[in-house]
């Protein structure tokens, strides 16, 4: 996930997000968060920080507060830029490359169900483009639900590529169902 403030490109810091999370008690990790804040806005709801603290309570039962409650709202706010720069910018927050794979691609299964949460809340809530998804979007949501179901097995060789092809999917994805809620 990339920060745009100010022109200035930054990776959103995925460690420093989870020692927050640890420092306030809470099991979920910053793909999972960022999946759902993701979701909510792919959804078509609002770009109003407070929001992604409602989605958050509500889709994962985390009540955040403190310097943790700033970042997921900066978070919100980022990833709703990150959306809608016409450079694709926008990148779901798994962990780094050096990080195992299993741990990978639990991460990424985290981020494809907080995700389809988010969906589901934006869909909940009113967003009346959530209700109206295209074909194209609606085969999309199969494809990230199967990805939510992946199993933590993982063959290290096949594994890494395909975590790649995945992860590059999703980002193009999500991007598609983004702008597929920004039409209606």
């Amino acid at each position: 996930m990339y920060d745009l403030q100010l022109d200035k490109t930054e990776v959103f810091d995925f460690d420093e997000f989870a020692n927050h999370l640890l420092e306030q008690g809470l099991q979920s990790s910053p793909s999972e968060i960022h999946g759902c804040l993701t979701g909510l806005l792919a959804s078509g709801a609002p770009v109003e920080p407070e929001l992604g603290l409602v989605a958050l309570s509500d889709v994962l039962d985390l009540n955040v507060h403190g310097e943790l409650a700033s970042q997921a709202m900066k978070l919100y706010t980022d990833t709703s830029t990150a959306l809608l720069n016409e450079e694709f910018d926008f990148h779901p927050l798994l962990p780094d490359d050096e990080t195992d794979i299993a741990e990978r691609a639990g991460a990424l299964a985290g981020w494809c169900s907080g995700f389809l949460g988010g969906m589901a809340q934006g869909a909940a809530t009113g967003s009346e483009s959530a209700a109206k998804l295209s074909k194209d979007s609606r085969e999309i949501l199969k494809d990230i639900e199967a990805f939510s179901q992946a199993d933590d097995e993982v063959d290290e060789d096949e594994s890494e590529e395909s975590y790649f092809e995945i992860a590059e999917y999703l980002r193009f994805a999500v991007l598609n169902i983004h702008m597929d809620n920004q039409a209606v």
